[in-house]
């Protein structure tokens, strides 16, 4: 009978925590950050237990927000890309040392985070448990959304940090694959796909405004 009632509180408990809403979960863990700073080590051994989409979603938060904290850009771009190459091939995460242990500050992180919460807020409240299934589904689908997730983190990489909006598109659709994954919910992953490309095209004109603004300058340098 006991033994009945204690595996009866387990399952209870492990619905109560998968139900927990993202955003909470992410919230609880931003309390927690000490006031000097943290290193990305220190922010993964955190998460164990939720695991690396919750991290991944905490990692995106950042660039959400127009507001440059020295150091992130690179530290957290580079731990989501390995994040989801861990995902793909199914390994256990490896982040190379200088990286893994870089201090980040949280005097300025912390306030950033809980102003990302809301829309973090607003995206979780697009997600809705198990729609289109066979978009997070096992076998091809699940390698097509882990590449999704290093698309969005070479996206969210590229050299582009001054130009409006070209960390917020890829930190979008990061965040709707990860809620997507963690709710298995298809349409917050199709969203994602969405941004992914949406953020591709933004690029793709800016190169290409770019380039016609250097060859308008070289004209008339030459002219």
């Amino acid at each position: 009978m006991t033994s009945i009632h204690e595996n009866t509180l387990e399952t209870t408990t492990k619905h109560s925590l998968h139900d927990e809403p993202v955003s909470q979960r992410i919230r609880a863990l931003v309390r927690t950050l000490p006031s000097t700073g943290i290193t990305l080590s220190e922010l993964i051994h955190r998460v164990g237990n939720d695991g690396l989409l919750i991290l991944t979603a905490l990692l995106t938060l950042v660039f959400l927000l127009p507001v440059s904290i020295p150091g992130v850009s690179t530290v957290f771009g580079a731990a989501i890309l390995l994040i989801g190459v861990s995902r793909l091939f199914r390994r256990e995460l490896w982040i190379p040392a200088r990286i893994k242990h870089k201090i980040i500050g949280t005097r300025k992180l912390r306030p950033v985070l809980r102003k990302a919460l809301r829309w973090l807020k607003k995206i979780e409240r697009v997600s809705r448990p198990n729609r289109i299934q066979w978009l997070v589904a096992d076998g091809p689908m699940e390698h097509l959304n882990n590449a999704s997730l290093i698309l969005g983190a070479i996206l969210l990489m590229m050299p582009f940090g001054l130009i409006p909006f070209s960390n917020t598109f890829p930190a979008v659709a990061l965040l709707f694959l990860a809620i997507g994954l963690l709710q298995r919910d298809g349409v917050c992953v199709l969203l994602g796909y969405i941004s992914n490309v949406a953020t591709i095209v933004y690029f793709g004109v800016l190169i290409g405004g770019g380039g016609l603004v250097a060859r308008e300058v070289f004209g008339r340098l030459t002219g």
